[in-house]
């Protein structure tokens, strides 16, 4: 018995001491390739780091599961940027953007300064951002099951096969842009982006120059002003611009200018095909908002039409003629709204009749 239980005593202290030095061979290791991932990250400008098909299996393939960090990869090929309706160049400056704010906001763990949990210390070493260029690296390209572009995946620490368990992103997260695909690595990843750090639109030096050509110019245009000599004097300039304001609110203008949303987008079924109105609720094209604010248009100047010009024609079945006219075409108009928000959202609009009329 004495000789058994020194036995099983000697196993025990074998098993733990085995285990403690796997625990830190592991540790060691996920250290090391993290190390590495920083140390390929602070060699990028963007802070985007260039992957190819042996980085690819260092740091997702050939490693056990569950990683120490997570990554989201950019599948870019060089030889279709041309092509403008996939809008590629400008996808991966967003993704650039969504990096390089990343980075910027999580960089206080640099410092030390972190909070009570330590996340804010870690942030950086969890997610990476990384992209890989199709003629460099096609084998990654079939592993992953890429067959059309823009294509982003989020490979999580504990993905092991690639295309199944990777998180492709939704291409109206790709087209809403820096925003949206903040949000969805926030979703999908528990970490904080934080807020995205955009260029200024114009430099100081440019800033400067606008206003040393304003002080110039100032006192000659404040001549024409006062001499009445201006197109801001001329009433059809004004009738154009109203129509042009009215235009730009309902068709969704601003909404494209400022989320960037692309007129049409390519079928990924089909790439010769053109998609101009997308079904579903989460993103809008801008040639659907044009669409939309064309109708509006069309039952706006039939209103101004009617109130102000056809109140004048004396003639009172010219007058009913063309009201009927208005509003066959205005009734046409809506009808196409009602149907386009019906098919792209789902809701449908019911007329419903007073109780009394029942």
């Amino acid at each position: 018995m004495g000789i058994s239980g020194k036995l099983n005593h000697l196993i025990l202290l074998t098993t733990v001491l085995t285990t403690l030095f796997v625990a830190t061979v592991t540790a060691d290791w996920d250290s090391d390739l993290v190390s590495d991932l920083l140390n390929l990250q602070s060699q990028s400008k963007s802070g985007i780091i260039r992957l190819n098909d042996q980085l690819v299996s260092r740091f997702l393939t050939s490693t056990k599961t569950p990683r120490p960090y997570s990554i989201l990869m950019f599948f870019d090929a060089q030889q279709l940027h041309d092509k403008s309706e996939l809008h590629l160049k400008e996808i991966r400056a967003e993704f650039s953007l969504v990096a390089s704010s990343f980075i910027a906001n999580n960089a206080d763990g640099d410092d030390g300064d972190s909070d009570s949990d330590g996340d804010t210390l870690d942030s950086r070493g969890k997610l990476f951002f990384c992209d890989i260029e199709f003629k460099e690296s096609q084998a990654t390209f079939a592993l992953f099951g890429v067959n059309a572009l823009p294509h982003i995946r989020l490979i999580g620490p504990e993905a092991v096969s690639l295309k199944d368990d990777s998180i492709q992103m939704e291409q109206s997260d790709i087209a809403r842009m820096a925003e949206s695909m903040a949000e969805f690595i926030e979703s999908r990843t528990k970490l904080t982006v934080g807020p995205i750090h955009r260029p200024p639109f114009l430099s100081k030096k440019q800033l400067g120059l606008i206003a040393v050509i304003t002080l110039i110019w100032l006192p000659f245009v404040a001549k024409k002003i006062f001499a009445g000599e201006t197109l801001l004097h001329d009433r059809k300039i004004w009738l154009l611009g109203a129509v042009f304001i009215y235009f730009f609110s309902v068709s969704g203008a601003m909404h494209n200018i400022i989320r960037k949303m692309p007129m049409f987008l390519a079928d990924r079924n089909d790439p010769d095909k053109l998609i101009f109105f997308y079904q579903g609720s989460g993103m809008q094209l801008g040639a659907e908002g044009f669409a939309v604010g064309f109708l509006y248009t069309i039952v706006g100047l039939l209103l101004a039409f009617l109130t102000h010009l056809l109140v004048r024609v004396k003639n009172v079945m010219t007058q009913r003629v063309i009201m009927i006219i208005a509003m066959l075409i205005s009734l046409w108009a809506v009808n196409k709204v009602v149907y386009l928000d019906n098919w792209k959202t789902g809701y449908g609009i019911h007329g419903f009749w007073p109780s009394g009329w029942n």
